[in-house]
């Protein structure tokens, strides 16, 4: 009686698992989102290349110097910091 008890249990389970993938998925294929995930954006951002390590970086987050008329952008300030050694 136990044994058929868990089992019922468990195909509840299974049931109601299988069920809301199944709507999660139609409701992606109709493009409502709605989940954790961030959503695509629809143009694309500008990204420049750390000198160093060869890494693309947004220039809003990027650590970043001057030399002259020219800013340099660095994924981290170990990149920034070899560039400044090798330069000097």
């Amino acid at each position: 009686m136990l044994r058929f008890l868990l089992m019922a249990i468990l195909l509840t389970f299974a049931l109601r698992m299988v069920s809301r993938l199944a709507d999660e998925f139609m409701r992606g294929m109709r493009g409502e989102g709605g989940g954790s995930r961030p959503s695509v954006p629809q143009r694309g951002v500008q990204m420049v290349r750390d000198p160093v390590c060869g890494t693309f970086v947004v220039p809003e987050r990027a650590v970043s110097i001057v030399e002259g008329r020219e800013r340099i952008h660095f994924c981290s300030t170990a990149c920034r910091d070899k560039y400044r050694a090798r330069t000097a």
